[in-house]
């Protein structure tokens, strides 16, 4: 008698049919969307006036967002023609998940406003019809299956809330297009893909302090992993691959577009600042990402190329008296930190590890205290001690003077935006550099120390050699960006350039920028910067918590994805299952059967 084991259908955490729960679940995403043309609060305390009619403002324009995505994604899954290039990794899993992005969304401006103004009789009915409709949202996608339910069919369904919540979470194969796309068409798709950036990171960073831009975050840090669920961002990386030259093109000229959306510095300083930050952060990478070398004292090499430039750009307290012209500026500030790269790297280099990491914490410290005694007192008068070298004039280049506005094409561009613009040109050299670096055989040498010094050395590379080479190499394009940092902030003094501070740059800062992007990345370090810079800037509460906050966020990520929130293809493979055996097995497929059947005769 043959008995057949039936596998029970896989089911959402709500008992519901998986069809309803999708028709639901765009229903509930319309009507979201449509609670963002209704008044919110009838108070304009709150910050985004959400008073108006047919006019979403402040954090609804988040909720507009967010339901308008839902329902892409449930139209989607339910198999509407046109749409189904939206979720060629899986349908449920995205839907899930930016429909918790839209519910946490709302949710957080609804309590944030009736905290602030004192109850919720401060909310409209257009607020409690958003938390109705929200829900309803999420009520519907979390009774949705799993993506992968026909992988898990010789398995044990998961049985718990969790291991259902879970396995909805998890994303299935990447399905190819059914129709191969133009060339041409493929490059709108990247542009696009880099205006919906700009436009995101615009907002974002025009959104004002406080809670509006707490609830921007909570929903972006679901949104995103809703894309990455859905196969879009894999399926755009593979874009970006086919036309790197473009790729970049692209994102270059969507990054130089910023300045422009912007009528005042308020915000365009944050985002010359998070440019130097995330050049210095890749050169760092140079260092710790592709020859695997900890340092622990890198700020100190954007120090000597401040300092350097500072001394020689004009600054009436400069104990040279020079005014170079900006590009010799430049070079000094990269040649200086180049030397002292070599200077500091060839005795240091010959240790491994922790060894290596404390001799390089000790030099940054070295630098800072010798900057401090470096005032005609207990030294020379070279750096004018603890009050640095301020005053360092505007930049001006071909008679453009950095420190005046301009108007470009009829647009406005403020001060900072000259400096901006002058970081993306910078910028674009770095990545230029790591890119060629990165791929060339000195690259691929880098690689192989860091996966394995004693293999590499077997293999006839030059460690020593090679190890240093990195080493000034990333203290030459943070020298690079020292430049243009002190000309930003026009003054260079010692307190700028800590192990760890309350402020960045510190070589804390820019570890943890390097690890939480993506080690040995391109976009993972900027990424990264951009997010450690970008938090403090616009919430000033955690400033005192900073170092605690990153402590937080390492720890975690260290936990949930070691390999970064950008990972390089190596590293990705090296911390998450793939499915293959570490050790090949050896035996022939039909190894047993041969086996038994010899047993039989026997």
């Amino acid at each position: 008698m043959t008995t057949h084991t039936t596998t029970p259908p896989a089911r959402g955490l709500l008992p519901l049919p998986e069809r309803t729960a999708r028709l639901l679940t765009a229903a509930g995403a319309l009507a979201t969307a449509a609670t963002t043309g209704l008044a919110w609060t009838w108070s304009s305390d709150f910050p985004g006036d959400l008073t108006y009619y047919l006019s979403p403002a402040g954090l609804q324009v988040v909720t507009l967002a967010g339901g308008i995505l839902t329902l892409l994604f449930a139209l989607a899954a339910l198999g509407l023609r046109g749409l189904q290039w939206l979720t060629p990794a899986g349908r449920n899993a995205p839907t899930l998940l930016a429909a918790l992005a839209t519910f946490a969304a709302t949710w957080f401006t609804l309590i944030a406003i009736a905290v602030q103004l004192g109850g919720l009789v401060n909310l409209e009915p257009g607020g409690a019809l958003a938390a109705a409709t929200s829900l309803l949202t999420l009520t519907g996608a979390l009774a949705l299956p799993p993506d992968r339910a026909a992988d898990r069919a010789a398995d044990r369904p998961p049985s718990g809330p969790w291991q259902r919540f879970t396995a909805t979470l998890t994303p299935g194969p990447l399905r190819r297009p059914t129709r191969a796309l133009p060339s041409w068409a493929e490059i709108l798709v990247i542009a696009a893909a880099f205006a919906a950036g700009l436009l995101a990171f615009t907002y974002g960073i025009d959104t004002d302090d406080g809670a509006p831009f707490v609830g921007y975050l909570i929903f972006m840090a679901l949104a995103v992993p809703a894309l990455h669920r859905a196969g879009l961002i894999a399926r755009l990386t593979t874009l970006t691959h086919t036309h790197r030259t473009v790729a970049l093109g692209a994102a270059f000229l969507a990054a130089a577009c910023f300045p422009f959306t912007q009528d005042t510095d308020q915000y365009t300083i944050i985002g010359a600042n998070i440019l130097i930050f995330a050049t210095v952060a890749l050169g760092l990478n140079v260092v710790v990402g592709l020859a695997g070398l900890l340092d622990l004292g890198y700020v100190a090499f954007l120090g000597v190329g401040a300092y350097a430039a500072a001394l020689v750009s004009g600054s009436p307290e400069s104990a040279f008296g020079l005014r170079f012209p900006f590009w010799a500026a430049l070079l000094t500030g990269a040649a200086a930190s180049l030397v002292f790269g070599v200077l500091i790297g060839a005795p240091t280099l010959r240790l491994r590890g922790d060894y290596l990491a404390i001799v390089t914490l000790g030099f940054g410290e070295i630098f800072r205290i010798a900057m401090l005694n470096l005032n005609g007192t207990t030294g020379p008068d070279i750096t004018n001690g603890a009050m640095g070298i301020p005053n360092i004039p505007n930049l001006e280049i071909f008679g453009f003077n950095f420190g005046e506005p301009h108007t470009v094409l009829g647009i406005p561009l403020a001060t900072y935006g000259n400096y901006y613009l002058l970081m993306i040109l910078v910028t674009a050299f770095v990545v230029l550099v790591f890119r060629r670096a990165a791929a060339s055989r000195i690259g691929r040498a880098w690689i192989a120390i860091r996966e394995d010094e004693t293999a590499a050395i077997a293999m006839g590379i030059n460690s020593f050699r090679l190890r240093l080479l990195a080493f000034a190499l990333g203290a030459a394009l943070a020298g690079l960006a020292g430049t243009v940092h002190a000309h930003v902030v026009t003054t260079a003094t010692p307190e700028q350039f800590q192990f760890a501070g309350p402020q960045p740059p510190n070589s804390a800062f820019l570890l943890a920028a390097v690890i939480l992007g993506g080690m040995g990345t391109l976009s993972g370090p900027l990424v990264g910067a951009a997010l450690l810079f970008l938090i403090p800037a616009k919430l000033d509460f955690i400033q005192d918590y900073q170092l605690l906050l990153f402590g937080i966020a390492l720890v975690l990520l260290m936990r949930f994805r070691p390999e970064g929130l950008i990972p390089d293809r190596r590293k990705q493979l090296e911390f998450r299952e793939t499915g293959q055996l570490d050790v090949p097995d050896q035996r022939l497929p039909d190894a047993d059967a041969t086996l038994g059947a010899t047993q039989a005769k026997a």
